[in-house]
């Protein structure tokens, strides 16, 4: 796990070594650089598998260079096929193996067809000098992140936009219609970010950039090596299929104990974070590693999270750390929380001490992100029409001004919108249609998956989702809807039934989805909310294309004067002494 970083045509390493810096967070365990006239490529490293070795940038054999991020579970299997001169025994020289491979071939196929290859959480550059070509990439889910944006006459990319703030001619504003979709939606959708002219690289995709004549970078061609769609078959028997999904499950797990570095388990007393620590032992022994220990947070001992979560722990006799959090650090760790997250949450604080107190003892985390996308874990699929309803409610009381290209289905999908159709008509009609678009379009990749990163990442610690893997996504892509859903009965059936092939307690498997941010932390949050109120109201009104829809959400409010605050006014890395309300009076002088 890392933070890679790049300047593309009128590079400068001064701008790369700022970037790398801003990003040290992401991995503390040393860093490199490495350029020529026509890119820079910087690199921050988290140590994982190869520890002594692998240090990036790696120099393939091919006047090739790669900076990567994540880890590639198979790389043993690919490099017993492939016929090439390591000089590592890490996992991500397996990239440069396998385009190497590609160009021998004199080019045949297309970059999409070894990069599929790949199994894993990944973003990667890989500068050919010889073709003079940039090629970048991001995993299949979007489980790493790799953004852009130009600057003048050059291409910047980062794992994380703040990244950006390096180049001194990086003058970050507001997207609007991107923050109109934030608000509607509540995660931003297709490629976009919060910030106008930054776009993620799409998840399962591969871009080729190159330098023209002009000097200035351009995008030569983009192609996808793999899209999420679930398909789901007639019928599914428990009796007959739960233990091959929990095997699924299970060699998903597996996968992801690759470390030499210890591995633990976020436990928050869920069904998702209490399968992954059900079945930690079987794939520990399976993969001859140590079984992972499990770590909680809440904010009192009598939270139903902690309570569950020691259920769970007890239950299968697992090594459970727990801590209370701080009353006084919801606040505190607010602008933190803002910084690190790029986004406008303010729920999710429990996130910081959690990865925080993981980091003293592990390096790499398991987590149970995902399902709920893939097993329909949401309040909102019972009642597709009044989640329907609540985003168009949501649009409509936005400037049209803003907000005219979401009603009139006329977005500039050649930009970072993957069509011309963002509104909740086309997409809420049943089940399955939500799921793909949620799936495909930004709640997992841009809102659950984003949250992971940044928040672990702020701590150095690598956080792995086993429900993501790909023989438990291509099982449960399967499922029947009524078996995601059932019309009378609790979410996430089938996976309830593969989890009672486990010693999971019963009050675990029956226990209802409940929102993270908000079951572990109630109270500090409304404390939170209602201490800044004040606040809250006013930024509502700061917004004035946004204020009826503000005045809907005032945790967004609040999050988006912080946002502003410390990613476009002045850059959190750049300051010494705030606090929430010097931040948000920032913003309404």
């Amino acid at each position: 796990m890392c933070g890679i970083s790049g300047m593309f045509a009128s590079p400068d390493e001064a701008v790369v070594q700022r970037m790398v810096k801003i990003l040290s967070h992401r991995g503390p365990d040393g860093d490199g650089i490495w350029s020529d006239s026509n890119i820079v490529l910087g690199h921050n490293r988290l140590s994982i598998v190869d520890l002594i070795g692998s240090s990036q940038p790696i120099i393939g054999n091919n006047n090739t260079v790669l900076i990567a991020n994540g880890e590639i579970y198979n790389h043993l299997e690919l490099r017993s096929k492939i016929n090439y001169q390591w000089t590592t025994s890490g996992d991500s020289e397996v990239i440069l193996a396998l385009h190497d491979e590609f160009v021998n071939k004199r080019g045949s196929g297309s970059h999409s067809d070894w990069i599929g290859r790949l199994n894993g959480m990944f973003s990667f550059a890989l500068w050919d000098a010889n073709r003079k070509e940039l090629i970048l990439s991001r995993d299949a889910l979007g489980i790493k992140p790799l953004v852009r944006t130009v600057v003048g006459d050059s291409l910047l990319f980062a794992s994380e936009m703040k990244a950006f703030h390096a180049h001194e001619s990086y003058k970050p504003r507001l997207d609007e219609l991107s923050l109109a979709l934030r608000l509607s939606w509540e995660y931003t959708l297709d490629s976009s970010t919060l910030i106008h002219g930054v776009h993620q690289v799409r998840p399962g995709t591969v871009e080729v950039w190159k330098v023209g004549d002009d000097s200035k970078p351009h995008l030569q061609s983009v192609d996808r090596f793999e899209h999420q769609e679930i398909t789901p078959e007639s019928s599914w028997n428990p009796v007959n299929n739960a233990s091959a999904l929990l095997e699924s499950f299970t060699v998903s797990v597996q996968e992801r104990l690759m470390a030499d570095v210890p591995v633990g388990i976020v436990l928050s007393g869920g069904l998702d974070s209490s399968l992954v620590a059900a079945v930690a032992s079987e794939a520990a022994e399976r993969e001859g590693k140590p079984v992972p220990a499990c770590w909680t947070v809440a904010e009192s001992e009598d939270n139903p999270d902690w309570l569950a979560a020691e259920a769970v722990a007890s239950s299968l006799d697992l090594v459970h750390h727990q801590k209370i959090m701080a009353e006084e650090s919801f606040v505190k760790d607010i602008p933190n929380l803002s910084w690190h997250g790029e986004d406008l949450d303010v729920s999710v604080l429990f996130f910081q001490p959690l990865f925080q107190e993981m980091r003293k003892q592990v390096k790499v985390g398991l987590c149970g992100q995902g399902a709920d996308e893939i097993h329909a874990g949401y309040p909102r699929y019972k009642d597709l029409h009044g989640h329907r309803s609540l985003v168009v409610n949501r649009i409509m009381n936005i400037d049209q001004s803003v907000a005219s290209p979401i009603t009139n289905r006329n977005l500039p999908f050649h930009s970072c919108y993957y069509s011309n159709s963002l509104h909740p008509d086309d997409y809420t009609g049943e089940l399955t249609q939500m799921l793909n678009f949620e799936l495909e379009r930004g709640q997992l990749s841009n809102f659950q998956l984003r949250l992971v990163d940044r928040h672990s990442m702020a701590h150095s610690l690598e956080v792995r989702v086993p429900f993501l893997g790909k023989p438990h996504r291509q099982a449960s892509y399967l499922l029947p809807d009524q078996w995601r859903l059932p019309s009378n009965g609790l979410e996430k059936a089938a996976l309830r039934s593969a989890a009672r092939l486990t010693e999971l307690p019963n009050s675990i498997i029956d226990r209802p989805k409940l929102p993270a941010g908000t079951a572990t932390s109630p109270g500090q949050l409304n404390t939170f909310l209602s201490e800044f109120a004040h606040y809250s109201k006013e930024l509502s009104h700061h917004y004035p294309k946004y204020t009826k829809v503000l005045q809907q959400q005032p945790d967004m409010a609040l999050g988006l004067g912080l946002f502003e605050a410390l990613h476009i006014i002045e850059p959190h890395h750049q300051r010494s002494k705030y606090s929430i309300d010097s931040l948000l009076q920032e913003v309404l002088r």
